[in-house]
């Protein structure tokens, strides 16, 4: 048997996933080719090219609708893209489709003038935003916010607070805050759009993670915001606790389509070098223990892509529970992790060399268990549905 993927996985939305994986190897390879061995984060000007072209090709947000500039593929299609990115080991692939710095909860609760505004600029890959949720108190209990949002007598809003570990706010459009609202409508955690060039948002410290992506401290410094900038209008206060839930059970399957991209993209390393490379008079991948490696790998990543696209498909049939991304992200992610350990076991010290792309997906796949919440998290989400919590 090959190392293929799974039938049930080539027989679904086939002609698109073809049509990237051929723009990725047209046009994304050899732009590529330049960048240094050690994996870090491509410059900005390169990852805003891959994103426009994209979504020229109509890959960049394919699930949107067609009059935003998107593509109205179901979802389905759109996880199927992003694990077709994880396994073509092109470090500008997932650039070229959206993801936490793409669109957003916009779609789906923003007002039509937010939309005009900011989410037809992000479909088409012509803006990017950030999301602002995580404070420094308050890491995976993220809505547990001090981050406050006051509304005036004229129905504008003032925004005091920090957040933290904030994804591409060095090159945002604007950011989407969420805060605790005060104001004598409602309260609770509202989402609100903040322009990137406000006077009174201001980037505090920057983090480079161990894999080169960069994370930002940002400031709100009296930020002062008019009535609209509340994501869904005078309906959107207090509201941000369940959209955001609703949007992270997407953004969840994402990072689990990837992983399984990743974790076959690393199996695929492992069994050529296996076939190839020979100690004692023989081809390593005729001992068992190479064998048990790459097999128990081969196992563990078909049943995660079985369950993505599962959850997927619940998604495009109207289901979006919580526990199924929680479940298929906490799978997807630690098989991730497991296989790309065992591929560089396979390669032993030519995948840790700097510059082996094994070496890079051994730092950056650790991440994967902890963005978009943590592996715990995700057990945490899956117990209270069993009625354990």
């Amino acid at each position: 048997m090959s190392s293929a993927p799974s039938s049930v996985l080539e027989t679904e939305h086939r002609e698109i996933v073809d049509s990237f994986e051929s723009f990725v190897r047209r046009e994304l390879v050899p732009l590529s080719a330049d960048l240094p061995g050690t994996g870090d984060l491509p410059p900005a000007d390169l990852r805003s090219y891959v994103r426009r072209r994209s979504a020229q090709l109509g890959f960049y947000a394919a699930d949107h609708p067609e009059e935003l500039g998107g593509a109205g593929m179901p979802f389905t299609a759109v996880v199927l893209l992003h694990h077709a990115a994880g396994r073509s080991g092109c470090p500008l692939a997932p650039y070229a489709l959206a993801g936490s710095d793409g669109p957003s909860p916009l779609l789906r609760q923003g007002t039509p003038e937010q939309i005009e505004r900011y989410l037809v600029p992000l479909v088409r890959g012509e803006a990017t935003r950030c999301l602002a949720l995580t404070e420094p108190n308050a890491g995976s209990d993220a809505f547990r916010l001090s981050s406050t949002a006051t509304r005036r007598d004229d129905g504008s809003w003032v925004l005091r607070g920090r957040k933290t570990f904030v994804s591409n706010a060095g090159h945002a459009d604007f950011a989407l805050v969420i805060a605790e609202a005060k104001s004598g409508s409602g309260d609770g955690p509202t989402a609100f759009v903040v322009d990137m060039d406000h006077p009174r948002l201001r980037i505090g410290q920057r983090y480079d993670g161990m894999s080169g992506e960069e994370l930002f401290e940002l400031v709100l410094d009296d930020v002062e915001l008019p009535g609209d900038a509340v994501v869904g209008g005078e309906a959107g206060i207090g509201s941000a606790l369940a959209h955001g839930i609703d949007s992270l059970s997407r953004g969840r399957l994402v990072v689990a389509a990837m992983c399984n991209g990743i974790a076959e993209y690393a199996l695929r390393l492992g069994v050529e070098y296996a076939r190839e490379r020979r100690a004692f008079g023989e081809r390593i991948g005729a001992y068992q223990h190479v064998q048990e490696h790459l097999v128990t790998s081969r196992a563990e990543t078909e049943a995660a892509k079985l369950l993505t696209l599962a959850c997927a498909r619940l998604v495009d049939g109207g289901v979006e529970a919580p526990e199924n991304a929680a479940l298929a992200k906490l799978t997807a992610s630690e098989t991730a992790v497991r296989v790309v350990d065992r591929a560089l076991r396979v390669h032993g010290a030519t995948g840790w060399v700097r510059g082996h792309p094994l070496e890079f997906l051994y730092r950056y796949v650790r991440m994967m268990t902890i963005i978009e919440g943590t592996s715990e998290i995700q057990k945490v989400i899956v117990a209270r549905a069993m009625g354990l919590g």
